[in-house]
């Protein structure tokens, strides 16, 4: 798999805290700025207005011609035909691959060398390491690895890697430069006013940061 530089995740915990419910409107601005991958990231339990909203984006997703990630949730992933990234407390990505076949997407977020080189022997496309720097996305985060662990990590796998945690446009170089293949990024994606015009232009920034 060929992993964008840029990896948005759409956290529908931060959005709503943020004023936003509709999901659509987020990833058609990011769409119409470039996107090239959409992770979805609902950690509370899946309603039915939920799966509509994500049948949405995933409707967006496949007119762009790009993939939707679903996090956590493998049979969510296999409702939707969506791709899957899942962390070390979910299902074991050799099970996913039984939920949601061959042919989608499987992502998996590693904390250490350790479990970095466990999931390097799993069958996923791509691994995600971090958190690089802090971060206040997640409720209870990982210790943070920092740039150097990062350059360590990438000596382990040659899959695709992705540095998660805290990454913003004023330290996403520095990621790159430590051999990350991408940049999973929430917050800062998120500008002080939000609006479809705002996220589009924040996504664009971005794109712009990306491919230098």
């Amino acid at each position: 798999m060929k992993i964008p530089r840029l990896y948005p995740i759409l956290d529908t915990a931060v959005l709503q805290r943020r004023g936003i419910e509709d999901w659509a409107v987020v990833s058609r601005a990011w769409l119409a700025a470039g996107a090239e991958i959409i992770q979805i990231r609902h950690k509370s339990s899946w309603t039915r207005a939920d799966v509509n909203q994500a049948e949405t984006v995933k409707g967006q997703c496949d007119g762009a011609g790009i993939p939707l990630i679903i996090n956590d949730r493998a049979d969510m992933a296999a409702l939707l035909g969506a791709g899957l990234h899942v962390g070390q407390d979910d299902l074991a990505p050799c099970d996913c691959r039984r939920v949601i076949g061959e042919q989608r997407a499987l992502g998996c977020s590693t904390h250490n060398a350790g479990q970095l080189r466990a999931a390097d022997n799993e069958p996923v496309d791509y691994l995600a390491f971090g958190p690089v720097f802090a971060t206040q996305s997640k409720d209870q985060p990982d210790p943070l690895v920092g740039i150097e662990a990062l350059r360590a990590a990438r000596a382990l796998t040659g899959k695709p890697l992705v540095a998660i945690g805290g990454i913003t446009l004023w330290n996403a170089q520095q990621v790159f430069q430590a051999g990350a293949d991408s940049v999973a990024v929430i917050a800062g994606l998120l500008p002080e006013t939000l609006n479809e015009s705002s996220l589009q232009e924040r996504m664009e920034k971005w794109q712009r940061l990306t491919r230098q």
